[in-house]
This record gives structure tokens, sequence and C-alpha cells, in this order.
């Protein structure tokens, strides 16, 4: 009981003020990464990239050992198909019958064939891997452009990183101990809120009669709520929580750009 009796105390200003207080520190947050602009990103796709054409060479690789031995087989094998050849020319001086000169001429032709077939297999096996030896040298090299890319960004985005790292640090402390103040249902509203902004706001201040998130024209009466700041409205057109600017001390709000 003591814990929602305290909940309660808590004014709407006060509650307001804290969420402004909140967003001011996750949009610092927001421009330490934008100055880290698409880095990330790219550094991310790099690697996928990097690791696709290594993949992809390992593949070459491994193809080109394989037609490799195949060259050597069908080499083995017209050696083969020779000896028998030279065996069965051999035998026909010593054929007893037409049978005999028939069979071992049927040995003699289809042997032959063989050696037909493993030379335009040769043929064909040493194309393909002179083509794999193109593609894997070719790789290589884009390979070695992609990676130097890969170590460039990289270091990019560490210097940026390491001249960021402490501030951000800070601000995330901050906002955690901020987030501690908010009520879990209206932080959790306010979250939502400002995932589906566009520029991160989830709470804005009435410019001139209108959202200072979508500058839709705010109705009077709703001005004036909002100026007494006795609850939290919002936006009927983009859903964000509006605050007079009175009611943050006059302190300038965050800009939309």
């Amino acid at each position: 009981m003591a814990k929602k009796s305290s909940e309660k105390e808590v004014a709407v200003e006060d509650k307001l003020r804290t969420l402004y207080n909140l967003q001011e520190k996750l949009s610092e947050v927001d421009k330490i990464k934008i100055l880290r602009g698409e880095l990330p990103l790219e550094v991310s796709d790099l690697d996928d990239e990097i690791a696709g054409l290594k993949t992809r060479v390992g593949k070459y690789e491994s193809d080109l050992k394989e037609f490799e031995a195949a060259v050597t087989q069908q080499k083995q094998k017209i050696q083969d198909c020779t000896l028998k050849v030279e065996k069965y020319k051999e035998q026909l001086d010593n054929v007893r019958n037409n049978r005999e000169y028939d069979h071992l001429s049927k040995e003699i032709e289809f042997e032959t064939l063989e050696i037909e077939l493993s030379e335009k297999r040769i043929k064909e096996f040493t194309q393909n891997v002179k083509t794999l030896k193109e593609q894997i040298e070719t790789s290589h090299a884009y390979l070695t452009d992609r990676s130097a890319d890969l170590a460039q960004k990289k270091e990019e985005l560490d210097e940026i990183v390491s001249e960021t790292k402490q501030q951000e640090e800070v601000l995330r402390d901050e906002i955690k101990g901020i987030e501690a103040e908010v009520e879990p249902r209206l932080l959790q509203a306010f979250k939502r809120i400002r995932k589906s902004a566009r520029n991160g706001l989830a709470i804005v201040s009435i410019e001139r009669g209108a959202c200072g998130g979508c500058f839709n024209k705010i109705p009077p009466q709703k001005q004036m709520d909002i100026k007494l700041g006795k609850k939290i409205l919002v936006c009927e057109y983009c859903g964000r929580i509006m605050v007079d600017t009175e009611l943050i001390n006059n302190v300038g709000f965050l800009s939309l750009d």
C-alpha cells in the first residue's frame, strides 16, 4: 500500500519533466549513433561478404582438386588401355581361327575408343581446371581488396567508438537512473511511442499551437489542458506525448532535425 501511495504522490508535471529529461538523454545517445553513421552496418555487411567469398573460394579449390584428380585418373586409364591394345595386337599374331581374331579385334577397338573418350575428358577437365584457377585468382584479388576495405572501416569505427564511448556510457548510466524514476506502465508506453517515432522523439512541446512532432494543429481546449499539466495527453495524429514549453522551465526542446 505504501508503494501505491508513493506513486500517486508524483505529480503529472513531475512525470512530464522526468520524461522530457529522459528524452534529452536518449536523443544525445541517438546523436552519437548518427555520428557513427552507417559504419556498423557497413562493417557487418563486409564481414558477411568476406565470409561468403571465402566459402566460394573454398568450393572452387575443392572442385579444382577434383578435376585435377580426374585428369590424372584419365591419363592412367589411357596408359592402361594402351598396354591392353599392345597386348591384344601381339596376340593377333598367334590367333588360331577367325573367332579369336574377331574377338581380339573388338577388344582393340573397344580399348581404342576408351582412349579417345579419356582424351576428350582430359580436354574438358583441363579446361575446367583453367577456368577454376582463373576464378580462384580473381576471387583472391577481390577478397584482398574487400579485406582491406573492412580493415579501414573497422579502424574508422573503432576511432569513433573510442571518442564517444565514455560519453555514451555516462549517458546510459543516467538513462537507467531516470528510467527507475518512471512508473513501469508509463515507461513502457514512452518506449513504444519512441520506437515508432521517425525521429525517436516520444515527447514533444507545443510549437505555435501545433504538435512539435507531426506539426498538426492542436485544438485550443487541448492546448489549455496541456498547459495546465494536470494529465498526460498525446497527439491524436502521431501519438506523441505533448508538453507545454513553460512546464519544462522554458528550456528549448530538442530539434527535430
